[in-house]
């Protein structure tokens, strides 16, 4: 199976440090306690991920970046991105060949997502029963300290 992590972007972005970057690559816009543990479990386990953004949708981690924003995905809110908009991107940025979704996301991005990999073998979602914050961030850090995903269990399974 080919796994595809799903990261969120989240608030703090680098313009907030440097606001006269201008436009940078995804991979370097984001730089949030949640959103770095994120990657740094994709980077300990191996895996192709991208980032999904309330205003950019799927970001590829080359993708352009051009400003500071702060949007989330909230239900009704006209300004985030539509799922018809995720799915072109899906199209585009050539995702359909992963069959194993990893989310690393909040239940608020599952919806918007069900609908965008709607042929995958699976979507995980191994954060959902989380506590909050702190229990995630805690268990990204233990499961890169030990070696041992969360991914194919799940933060539930302590």
């Amino acid at each position: 199976m080919t796994q595809l992590f799903i990261i969120p972007c989240g608030k703090k972005k680098i313009w907030d440090k440097e606001p006269e970057s201008g436009a940078v690559k995804a991979k370097n816009a984001y730089i949030g306690v949640l959103h770095q543990l994120c990657r740094q479990y994709v980077d300990h386990f191996d895996g192709d991920w991208v980032i999904i953004s309330g205003k950019h949708g799927l970001l590829l981690p080359n993708d352009t970046v051009p400003d500071n924003y702060d949007l989330t995905f909230r239900k009704n809110d006209p300004r985030v991105v539509s799922v018809s908009t995720l799915q072109r991107q899906f199209k585009e940025k050539h995702l359909q060949s992963y069959d194993d979704i990893i989310a690393l996301t909040g239940k608020k991005y599952q919806p918007y997502l069900e609908e965008v990999f709607v042929k995958a073998e699976r979507i995980q979602y191994p954060l959902h029963g989380a506590k909050g914050i702190g229990h995630i961030q805690k268990w990204l850090k233990n499961s890169i300290a030990t070696n041992s995903p969360l991914h194919d269990k799940g933060i539930g399974d302590e």
